[in-house]
């Protein structure tokens, strides 16, 4: 065999060739990283996204479920409105809801109270339910911490507050009642912050408007703001659709 043709048969590849190689395999391995790093930043973003969605349905849940027995007392036979919840601190005799207003963050406090018999369902806001083996008055009060961390938060019966939902920076409260008097049933036809409403008013109190205020995971991105605001609209069972 001649030494030109061992030559050719061992020829290998040229050096621009090994680059144009490199260069191929660089573009697809860019290509890769850049789609793991955007699926990881969108696994990333709806999980937190899901994160807020669960705090605002649980935020929101709970003062529900607080406002809606708003009032409540057992056997009515036994109790009335004024011997249920008779006047105690910011309460008035019969006054099942009571509130402060601030016009600058946190914003609002929101108080709420109803009687519960021992071996009720019925549980106040830190999940807690009466089995004291007697009655007992739960009042529960909704405030934001301060601080660098603010979070929603209640106390009941004056304990030191629990949290209960981190990321809330502001609670807005309005009272839903009926101002006209001429009307024989408790349709609300005002919604009242806590600075004007008078003590009739409190006494009216069909409805709470709730605006809690998020902060918002996202903030930061294109298009995204700091804050995310939700509202809910809870009935006050005891008084809605009842005439007067």
């Amino acid at each position: 065999m001649k030494l030109s043709a061992l030559q050719h048969r061992q020829h290998g590849y040229t050096l621009i060739e090994l680059m144009v190689a490199l260069l191929i395999s660089l573009f697809l391995l860019a290509g890769l990283i850049t789609l793991e790093q955007g699926m990881r930043s969108t696994y990333g973003n709806q999980t937190q996204l899901t994160q807020l969605q669960d705090n605002e349905r649980f935020a929101l849940t709970v003062i529900g479920e607080v406002v809606q027995q708003a009032g409540y007392f057992p056997n009515p036979t036994v109790y009335t409105a004024t011997t249920a919840l008779p006047a105690a601190g910011a309460f008035a005799a019969k006054q099942p809801i009571t509130g402060v207003y601030s016009a600058a963050a946190p914003n609002d406090t929101l108080s709420v109270r109803f009687l519960t018999a021992s071996g009720d369902t019925n549980i106040n806001c830190t999940g807690g339910s009466n089995t004291s083996g007697a009655v007992l008055v739960y009042v529960n009060a909704f405030s934001i911490s301060a601080g660098a961390n603010p979070a929603l938060q209640c106390s009941v019966n004056g304990a030191a507050a629990q949290t209960l939902v981190n990321g809330v920076t502001n609670l807005e409260v309005w009272y839903g009642v009926k101002t006209n008097g001429a009307v024989t049933t408790n349709d609300v036809d005002s919604y009242l912050r806590a600075n004007v409403m008078t003590a009739a008013n409190w006494q009216n109190v069909t409805s709470v408007k709730v605006r809690l205020t998020f902060t918002n995971p996202l903030f930061g991105q294109p298009g995204q703001a700091a804050t995310v605001q939700i509202t809910r609209i809870i009935a006050v069972m005891q008084r809605a659709a009842l005439t007067v």
